[in-house]
């Protein structure tokens, strides 16, 4: 990975700090990442730092894990009320990660080669706002408040939105929180399904990434990935409680407005 020649571990922890920020922010992480790596130097281009930014995204996801242990433990688990009133379970959870992981799978290398760039993640910002404002807007009265309370229909609404996510600057948890308001399914809830849809969907693509890039990365790499990685763990620990918070007192459209401030200040350092 090179950093115009070469990456340091102040470029891997800077990294690191700014996935685990917006991981969990309907701001675009892989958006950040991108931009990021242009601010520091690092050529977009290199295959290797493509990779990078996927991994990195692991760190992340690890912390729900760590937060949400207990529902997935439950996933395997059978509890009495089940039979009157189903809960959250894996067919949600699959139903929810299936037209992103097809889609994934089908256009990975169109994906890298036309959609990771400075350029397409201030479209992107621009369009992930706007859809995150009509959603606010044209909501109707939840019907599921929690996520034990979400259907499959809604789950499978939900997973398709996640599909605009694999255009980088999008954003998963935007274009999921947003799917999820769509469906009738209330902020908190959305968010947090959007939470544990992404373990196994980043699982999933960080290993696809890592297998097909095998033969381009080396043991050099391992520490920056290590490190970026431990990093964005961290961080995201903090972000996904301070999240949840902010959900409680913000609108989703107020965070359309920085990706329009964010998209209108790359426009004159990027373009």
């Amino acid at each position: 990975m090179e950093r115009g020649q070469e990456v340091d571990i102040f470029s891997s922890i800077i990294m690191g700090i700014v996935e685990g920020l917006t991981e969990f922010l309907p701001v675009s992480s892989t958006g950040h990442m991108i931009i990021t790596a242009h601010l520091l130097g690092l050529s977009t281009d290199q295959e290797n730092v493509k990779t990078f930014e996927v991994v990195v995204q692991l760190g992340a996801v690890l912390a729900v894990v760590v937060l949400y242990w207990r529902t997935f433990v439950g996933f395997f688990t059978v509890k009495p009320g089940d039979r009157v009133m189903p809960r959250l379970n894996l067919l949600h959870i699959f139903l929810a990660m299936l037209p992103a992981s097809i889609t994934a799978v089908l256009f990975r290398d169109v994906i890298k080669q036309y959609l990771f760039g400075p350029t397409t993640v201030v479209y992107s910002l621009i369009a992930g706002g706007l859809l995150m404002i009509a959603a606010e807007k044209w909501h109707m009265k939840p019907t599921a408040q929690t996520v034990d309370d979400i259907t499959y229909k809604q789950a499978f609404m939900i997973g398709l939105f996640q599909i605009l996510a694999l255009w980088p600057g999008f954003s998963r948890s935007g274009s999921t929180i947003s799917g999820g308001l769509l469906a009738r399914v209330s902020h908190t809830a959305a968010a947090e399904f959007t939470f544990l849809v992404s373990v196994p969907i980043m699982f999933g693509a960080t290993a696809l990434d890592l297998w097909k890039s095998a033969d381009i990365l080396s043991v050099k790499d391992i520490p920056y990935f290590a490190i970026g990685l431990l990093t964005s763990f961290c961080v995201g620990m903090l972000a996904i409680k301070t999240f949840l918070s902010l959900l409680k007192k913000w609108k989703l459209s107020t965070f359309a407005y920085y990706r329009f401030g964010l998209a209108l200040v790359l426009l004159f350092i990027i373009l």
